[in-house]
């Protein structure tokens, strides 16, 4: 009995669901929103507030963000892949 078993299921995978480029769309995405949010809020109005604060809040910000729209992106691949696998 011959099993066609590939030989890095986890890299093979991953690069089915693209999740490399999902990641990179994903924290540039946060970045942008990151960014524009510092401006409307911390840069525009101004602040008295030390800027560390703020710097910290905004790589969480673009963290959390950045992983969320990865997953999202990651999951509509793999919804996509589902549908094409369904055809064939």
């Amino acid at each position: 009995m011959s099993e066609s078993v590939p030989e890095r299921p986890r890299a093979n995978f991953v690069a089915a669901l693209n999740v490399r480029r999902n990641a990179i769309r994903g924290f540039a995405f946060s970045l942008l929103f990151t960014a524009a949010v510092l401006a409307v809020f911390v840069v525009l109005p101004g602040t008295r507030q030390p800027t560390p604060y703020y710097v910290a809040l905004g790589f969480v910000l673009s963290t959390a963000l950045g992983a969320v729209a990865t997953t999202v992106l990651t999951l509509f691949s793999a919804y996509r892949l589902a549908k094409e696998t369904d055809l064939e």
